[in-house]
Order: C-alpha cells, then sequence, then structure tokens
C-alpha cells in the first residue's frame, strides 16, 4: 500500500474514532522488539544536558521609545527537539533560533516562550496547549509544534498519535493562532540504529510524519518536513549533526532544522520577503492533500499549506543563514495586542 493511502487511512481514523491502524505487519514486531534492543546499548550512551531555558523577547531594538512596538509572541510546543535537548546554551536552541530569525526578518520584537517537554508525546500537546492559551492577553500569534518521535518508539498507535496532534492545532487555530507544525524526523538516520530497524524505523516515522501533515494541514496549520534533515546532511556529517547522546540533535542539527521551519514561519505571518507563488524548477505545485504528504515526507524542508479542499500547495521555500541569535531579555515586554506585521499577521 502506498504511503499517501496508508497516511489517509490514519487521518481517516484519527478523524471518525477508528481504532488502531498498524503501520508495521505483525511479522515485523519480533525482530523491531530484537533490533531495539540492541540499539538502546549504544543510542544515549552519552548524556544529553538538560534543555537551557530561552524564553524571553528577541530584537528589543526594533522600535523606540517614541514608536514603541509590539512583539510578535511566539510559542514552542512538542517534545525533546523542540525543547533544544542536547545543546547547553539557550541561543542554540530551536525557539531561540526561530525568535531571532523572526525578529530579523519581521523587523520587529518577537517573545518567545517554549512549552516542549523532552519526552513528550502528543497526548501531552493538550496540556501544552492550555499553558500557551492560559493567559487572554498574551495569546501567541505563531505556535511551532514539533512532535512524534516518541510516539514512534514508545509505540503509540498511529490513529492516536494524529488525533492528539489535530485536536491541538484545532485550538490553537481557534485561539488566531498561526501553527506549523514540524512533523516527526526520520529515526532511521540514528547513527547507532542497525537494520532491519533502520528500515524500519524510517518507514514508521515517514508514514506518521504524512499523516501528520494531513491532519494539520484539514485544521488550517502548515507543515515542513523534518525528515530528511535528519537525513543527507545528518549522514553526511553524523558526528557534527547530532549531540552527546548519539540521538539528539547537536547545535548544528538544530540550526539546520531552525533554518528549514523559519520560511514558514515568516511566512504565516505574511513577512517571507519572497512572492506568493509557484515555481516549477523547484518542483512546487497543487497536489491531492495525501499526495503531498506524502511527498513531503520524502524531502527534507517541504512545506504544506492547505489550500482549496481536497488540494493542498507543495513548496520548497529557500533557506537563508540564521543571524547569530543575541541573549534574550528575561520576561514579557509589552502587555498590549500585537500590531498587525507586514500584510497582516492574521490573515487567512
Amino acid at each position: 500500500m502506498s504511503r499517501a493511502r496508508v497516511a489517509r487511512r490514519i487521518a481517516a481514523g484519527a478523524a471518525y474514532g477508528g481504532g488502531s491502524i498498524g503501520l508495521l505487519g505483525a511479522a515485523a514486531i519480533g525482530v523491531l522488539v530484537a533490533e531495539m534492543q540492541l540499539a538502546k546499548r549504544s543510542v544515549g550512551g552519552g548524556t544529553a544536558p538538560i534543555p537551557p531555558r530561552g524564553d524571553g523577547l528577541y530584537g528589543a531594538g526594533y522600535g523606540s521609545p517614541t514608536f514603541p512596538v509590539a512583539p510578535v509572541r511566539l510559542a514552542l510546543l512538542g517534545d525533546s527537539t523542540a525543547a533544544g535537548q542536547g545543546v547547553r546554551r539557550a541561543g542554540q536552541t530551536p525557539g531561540s533560533l526561530l525568535a531571532s530569525g523572526l525578529a530579523a526578518v519581521g523587523e520587529r520584537p518577537v517573545e518567545m516562550r517554549n512549552l516542549a517537554l523532552p519526552g513528550a508525546r502528543s497526548d501531552d500537546l493538550d496540556r501544552q496547549v492550555t499553558l500557551a492559551l492560559a493567559d487572554p492577553g498574551r495569546l501567541p500569534d505563531v505556535c511551532v509544534i514539533m512532535i512524534g518521535a516518541n510516539d514512534v518508539t514508545h509505540r503509540m498507535p498511529p490513529t492516536e498519535s494524529v488525533r492528539h496532534l489535530a485536536a491541538a492545532v484545532r485550538r490553537l487555530r481557534t485561539a488566531g493562532a498561526e501553527v506549523v507544525v514540524g512533523t516527526c524526523p526520520d529515526l532511521g538516520t540514528i547513527e547507532p540504529v542497525y537494520q532491519p530497524l533502520r528500515w524500519l524505523a524510517r518507514r514508521v516515522s515517514r508514514q506518521l510524519a504524512a499523516a501528520q501533515t494531513i491532519v494539520v494541514v484539514e485544521q488550517g496549520g502548515r507543515t515542513v518536513s523534518l525528515g530528511d534533515l535528519l537525513g543527507p546532511e545528518f549522514a553526511a556529517n553524523p558526528r557534527e549533526m547530532f549531540g552527546a547522546d548519539n540521538y539528539h540533535p547537536s547545535a548544528e542539527g538544530y540550526a539546520t532544522a531552525a533554518m528549514a521551519v523559519l520560511p514558514t514561519v515568516c511566512a504565516s505571518l505574511g513577512v517571507w520577503p519572497e512572492a506568493e507563488r509557484l515555481d516549477a524548477d523547484r518542483r512546487e505545485g497543487m497536489l491531492p492533500v495525501a499526495q503531498a504528504a506524502a511527498e513531503a515526507a520524502d524531502e527534507a524542508g517541504t512545506e504544506v499549506t492547505g489550500a482549496r479542499a481536497p488540494w493542498a500547495l507543495l513548496k520548497h521555500r529557500r533557506r537563508r543563514r540564521l543571524p547569530a541569535p543575541p541573549a534574550p531579555e528575561p520576561g514579557p515586554s509589552a502587555s498590549s495586542a500585537p500590531a498587525p506585521l507586514r500584510g497582516d499577521a492574521r490573515r487567512r
């Protein structure tokens, strides 16, 4: 069965309350469990430091006392990848990198809150979304979610996984926030994982990523494939791209992922400098949602955005080098509601 059909079945099962839809045949489970025990002896052999806190204000130099500029509110949700586990400085975390990049592109301050929890699965998103929406006076303008790896390693049923993600995106969109989801990374690229587990992990994680894309787009969010980011670049430079525990990304790895997500975050707020047009040379186009989701799962940095149902827009935005993030100013800044960004940050 094609990846697009499997992803559509998972999404349909999540939407209509269906039971578990397995991504692997029963014959593969014994091999998977045996290989997982071998992988556990080498994965995590080092020690991943507790993620540093990067919450605060970025780009405080934009605006002035005479013409104050209310900050854009950015929230990070998800698992250890969103939290930045594996690095030791706040400026190396995805939240800090995205906040400083968004401030530079949008030319206005960005207030960032990182609510992600290392080890979290998709069923923790309800708690994180509740925290993000707890203060009606400080609702986020844009939320970035990175989730899915722990769902695979803990064998959460994929229908349950995407059901939780869809509910989280729906709540955030209802509150007026733009939502960008970095889909499940390709776990088959983790260096100490051997065959046949590597092949099985790649298949499962990419199928989950495709299903995540379908439900996120259906709820009005956007997705960016992270699968191949733990692919060509990570495979070519594993010592540089993975952290001390051989599992979480290093500072270079997080910067690579942030560079892929940043253009979509900026585009969701209407501040990305490139025109919103299709580029046939980069294989961009309108595709059925399930087909777009399947293709995105195979290529890193691919953005999928909802169009007129049942179609989706597949884009390959050009990455830009992220500016060196300054140290954030702790605590919230202005309490007033953010003014619209160029192009109207709240546009749909």
